[in-house]
Order: structure tokens, then sequence, then C-alpha cells
């Protein structure tokens, strides 16, 4: 690939979505969107993190993450050009990444370990837009029935104590947002039992498990970073958050209204009231 600023404006009409999948379930609900409307699809799965279930039944291809040079013309072969970023990704070293031509050549320009998450993230965009692809967020294509909305999902609501934690939570994200850390906190009683860092969501919360106090047990909140880009990394509550949240005996969960993606919500409703726990979207304050 030459790296040759390609110009595609907008996706024509037949052209596939293009779906760089990682881990995680947003990965699969975008395509389940795709077949509810109709449109094609060309999946390309980041071996080590999405699953051979994400790719069942669709187009796809598997690349390694430092392989820059193959996933572009992948991308390109299979005729994409609106693409969209979706699920977890680890962050690797640049010696497990194994940088091949492609990748070597944008890290020398932008410095891998000069840039957090967010800058490497927008980095890499800008970099995918020269192609010629179109990024797109996630939540351009599930509409706002994917957004947390404001207030409960499900019938349970937090107490005043949580919504101590909650507040508490958000003033946590803010400033290990700020310095691109992570965007999650698990708070009990006003104390922060762990934060997000390099683990991931679930991980955090089956840590904060251990260690958690007597009495009503600890809240998870979830916000976007200051900054963050919108396009991709943003904040997800699903099913299976509510599924260890309630396994590692958490009262109940927060994520940032408007902010947040929310997968499911009438699975996240049910999974929330079976297990006695509130799931809330609230303003970041």
């Amino acid at each position: 690939m030459t790296g040759s600023s390609r110009h595609r404006p907008e996706a024509g009409p037949d052209s596939p979505l293009g779906i760089v999948a990682g881990s995680g379930a947003l990965p699969r609900r975008l395509i389940e969107h795709c077949r509810n409307t109709g449109r094609d699809v060309f999946v390309l799965a980041i071996d080590g993190e999405a699953t051979a279930e994400t790719v069942r039944g669709v187009p796809h291809a598997w690349c390694r993450l430092g392989a820059a040079a193959t996933a572009l013309e992948l991308l390109h072969g299979a005729r994409v050009e609106e693409l969209v970023l979706a699920g977890g990704v680890r962050r690797p070293s640049l010696a497990s990444l194994r940088p091949d031509w492609r990748a070597a050549r944008f890290f020398a320009r932008i410095g891998f370990r000069a840039l957090g998450d967010d800058g490497l993230l927008s980095a890499a965009i800008k970099e995918i837009e020269r192609e010629g692809f179109r990024v797109v967020g996630a939540d351009t294509l599930l509409g706002e029935a994917a957004t947390m909305p404001d207030g409960p999902v499900g019938a349970l609501h937090p107490d005043e104590a949580a919504f101590a934690d909650i507040e508490y939570g958000f003033r946590i994200i803010r400033a290990i947002g700020a310095l691109d850390i992570g965007q999650a906190v698990v708070v009990q009683q006003g104390m922060v039992l762990g934060i997000e860092a390099i683990e991931g969501t679930d991980a955090l919360v089956r840590r904060c498990a251990q260690l958690r106090r007597d009495g009503p047990g600890g809240v998870l909140v979830k916000g976007e970073k200051p900054g963050q880009e919108r396009r991709v990394d943003r904040p997800v509550i699903g099913p299976q958050t509510v599924t260890v949240a309630a396994e590692s005996g958490l009262r109940g969960i927060a994520a940032e209204a408007g902010a947040t993606l929310l997968l499911d919500r009438d699975a996240v409703a049910r999974a929330a009231d079976a297990a006695g726990l509130f799931v809330v979207g609230v303003r970041s304050p």
C-alpha cells in the first residue's frame, strides 16, 4: 500500500460496512444491525481479540494487530469505504506488536511511546482516513437506542449513598481520564476500590471483588475521558457487564448518559432486575 490519500467522501450503495473487530459484544451487535438493515458487511478480525463466534456467518479475514499493510489490502480488496472500529484491543508492547513496514512507518512518524491511548487512536484514524476510508462511530450506525439514557435501566434505583459514590466516581474518572488512563472506577462507601487501567472493565470489577468492604456493595462508574475520540473506544455497558458486576458483589452500575453505548437494553434490564442491582444513566456532573 502506498498510503497516498485515496479520496472516497461517501460510502457507495453497494459498499459493505467494514468492521475492525476486537473483543466484546459490540462487533457482533454491529453485524446483527447490518443483517437487519440489509447491508453487506466485511469483518477484519484481530487475532487474539475477536472470537470465531464474532465472525460466524459473515465474510471476514483474520489479521494480527501489527500487520497494517495486510489489513489495508484486505479492506480495499473487500471494497470497504465506510469503516467502524469496534471492540476491545489490548495495547501491546512494541516488541509484541511486531509492526510490518507500514505500521513501523506510522510509529516512526508519531512515536509509539509519546502518545496515550486517545492520542494513538486519533493518529491511527487520521492514517486510516488518508487511505480513503471514512471512519464512523458505532453510535452513528446503531442510533440513539444504543446510547445510555438518563435514569434507570430496569426497576431498581440507586439510593442517596449510592448517588454519593456515583458522583465521586465521576470525579475520579475525569481525573484519570485527563491522564488518558481509563474510563471506569469502582467506589464503595466513598472508598475507591479500583480504577481501570490496561486490564479492561470486567477485569477491574473482578479484581475489586477481592477488595470489597462489609456493608452495601460498590458501584461501577463508567464515563468518557475528557476530549476523547468519540468514534472509537466509547464506554460500553452490556449484559456481560451486569453479570460480572453481580458475581463480584456490586450493588449497581452507573454510566454516563448520552456518551456510553448500551448493548441490548432489554437484556441489561432483565439481568439487572434478576441480580437485584441497579443500572442507571447519569449526566456527568
